[in-house]
C-alpha cells in the first residue's frame, strides 16, 4: 500500500466527519445560511495567504531544481485560485480586502491556529513534513468536490465553489502532490514516516474545524 493510500485510510473518519458536516453539506443543497459562508470566504482569504507562503517554504526546502519550480507553481496557482474564486466571491458578497490583502477583519482562532500549525511545521520540518501539512486541504476539498459533483445547490456561489474542487485543473494539482509525498516517503525513515503521519492527522483535523468555524461564526472569547 502506497504511503498516502495508508493516511487516508487513518483520516478515514475525520474525512468523513468533513464530508457529513452541516456546512459541507449545507453548500451542496444549499441551505447553508449567506453569512456562514461569507465568513468562511473571509476566514479562508486569511489562510490561503499563509498557506501559499508554506509551499513557498516548501520550495525553499526542497533539493532538486524541478521540486522547487512545482512547488513554487503551487504557490503561484494557489494565489490564482484566490484572485479568481475569491475575488468573484467579494463583490457578491460585498467583502474587501485589508491592508495585508485579505478579507478577514480579524482571523478566528481556528484560522490562526491552522496557519501557525503549517508555519511550525514549515519551518523546523523537511519538504516532506510540509507536503503531509499542506495536502490534507488540497485532498479533501478534491475529494468533496467529487463527492458532491452533480450538485444543485440552487445558489450560484455555491454551485461555483463545489464545480471550483471538481474541475480537472485542480486534480492535477492533488495528483500531484500526493505523488510527490509518496516519492518522498520511499525514501523516509519509519521514524521519518511517523512525523509525516501525524502532521497529516492534524492537518485532517484542523480542516474539520474550519468548517465548524465557520458555521458557528468562531469569535475570540476575550
Amino acid at each position: 500500500m502506497k504511503f498516502s493510500d495508508q493516511l487516508r485510510e487513518k483520516a478515514d473518519s475525520i474525512w468523513n466527519a468533513s464530508f457529513e458536516h452541516p456546512f459541507v453539506r449545507g453548500v451542496a443543497d444549499g441551505t447553508l445560511p449567506i453569512e456562514c459562508f461569507s465568513y468562511y470566504v473571509k476566514q479562508d482569504s486569511y489562510y490561503l495567504s499563509k498557506f501559499s507562503q508554506v509551499q513557498s517554504i516548501g520550495a525553499a526546502k526542497a533539493l532538486d531544481f524541478h521540486t522547487a519550480s512545482q512547488m513554487a507553481h503551487h504557490a503561484k496557482s494557489t494565489f490564482d485560485a484566490e484572485h479568481m474564486l475569491h475575488e468573484g466571491f467579494s463583490k457578491e458578497l460585498g467583502l474587501e480586502k485589508n491592508a495585508e490583502g485579505h478579507m478577514a477583519d480579524e482571523p478566528a482562532p481556528t484560522a490562526v491556529a491552522y496557519t501557525n500549525h503549517l508555519f511550525s511545521v514549515s519551518y523546523k520540518g523537511s519538504l516532506g513534513d510540509v507536503i503531509a501539512a499542506i495536502l490534507p486541504c488540497y485532498w479533501l476539498y478534491w475529494e468533496i468536490g467529487e463527492r458532491y459533483k452533480g450538485a444543485n445547490p440552487g445558489h450560484p456561489i455555491y454551485q461555483k465553489w463545489i464545480d471550483t474542487y471538481g474541475d480537472e485543473w485542480f486534480e492535477t494539482l492533488v495528483k500531484e502532490q500526493i505523488d510527490r509525498l509518496d516519492e518522498y516517503a520511499e525514501k523516509a525513515s519509519d521514524e521519518e514516516k511517523k512525523r509525516m503521519e501525524a502532521i497529516f492527522i492534524t492537518s485532517s483535523r484542523y480542516e474539520y474545524m474550519f468548517w465548524e468555524m465557520a458555521y458557528t461564526l468562531e469569535k475570540w472569547p476575550v
